[in-house]
């Protein structure tokens, strides 16, 4: 990956949306030379999706909690078997595990506490789990989805 690669990729994560034309005009390109960069990028699973970013509070998730889990045991069955039923939890938008005094860290995003607790229901049921902690954002100062691209 060279820097007009580089550069394709911070453009595409700036806007999604940019034309070829648009993009190979940043870069110093004509628009076939770039599409043919682009659909290499995407061949090569370095772009692995377009998606639009949408204002959690404008769909009612106005609320987001970082959860961190310790299980029970760490026999792989188990860990499987949680991530398994994380992943189908649609409310848990980003799921990690973390090193340190928990096994995952959970991004969880709800309407209310009310929906919180429903959440918190379906994880306090799990034969698996061990302990939680909630931490609830008071205020989110920067959200940015981009990565940055080092040349």
């Amino acid at each position: 990956m060279d820097r007009i690669d580089r550069r394709i990729l911070e453009l595409l994560q700036i806007d999604g949306r940019l034309s070829t034309a648009e993009i190979a005009d940043q870069v110093n390109l004509s628009p076939s030379p770039c599409a043919r960069r682009i659909k290499k990028l995407e061949q090569d699973k370095i772009i692995i999706g377009y998606q639009a970013k949408v204002s959690r509070l404008s769909v009612s998730l106005g609320m987001t909690v970082f959860v961190h889990v310790n299980l029970n045991s760490h026999q792989e069955a188990d860990l499987a078997h949680f991530e398994q039923i994380i992943n189908g939890i649609k409310h848990v938008i980003n799921g990690h595990v973390v090193s340190g005094q928990y096994d995952y860290l959970l991004e969880v995003v709800c309407a209310d506490l009310i929906a919180y607790e429903s959440f918190m229901r379906q994880l306090r049921i799990m034969p698996m789990v061990k302990d939680i902690n909630s931490n609830f954002t008071i205020r989110t100062f920067k959200e940015q989805t981009a990565l940055p691209i080092c040349d």
